[in-house]
């Protein structure tokens, strides 16, 4: 029984990507299909680390975090230094979503308090162009 094979095509469809993304994260070094004369031909493992790259990418990761995650599993070395940087990957992204988290938080309390006053300023407005005028 043969493992399954993908063509560039076959992935991009799946992945709804373009082939000139596939082909970036080649150049990456995120994949490394085989070559049957100039048709690029790409294993169960590509498949698998494409996959991996694009839930990094959401997760926020840059693709040079998520080839340095994947290639740790890729390597026969001891599990504890490849879950030590993964963790501190992990916590350096964390702590950068953080930081933009609480910015985000500020300003929204500054929206809400613009907000707040916009409302005020727009009620009275209302109540003076409702009351008599003197003369």
């Amino acid at each position: 029984m043969s493992t399954p094979t993908f063509t560039i095509s076959e992935l991009a469809k799946e992945f709804d990507l373009t082939t000139r993304a596939i082909r970036f994260y080649e150049d990456m070094g995120l994949l490394t299909p085989e070559r049957a004369g100039l048709q690029r031909v790409y294993s169960a493992r590509d498949r698998a680390r494409l996959t991996l790259t694009l839930r990094a990418k959401r997760l926020g990761l840059s693709l040079t975090e998520a080839k340095d995650i994947l290639d740790m599993y890729d390597s026969p070395q001891d599990t504890v230094p490849q879950l030590q940087k993964f963790l501190g990957v992990l916590g350096a992204h964390r702590a950068q979503l953080e930081a933009q988290l609480a910015e985000l938080q500020a300003n929204l309390a500054e929206v809400r308090a613009h907000e707040k006053k916009g409302r005020a300023t727009l009620a009275k407005a209302k109540k003076a162009a409702k009351s008599p005028r003197a003369s």
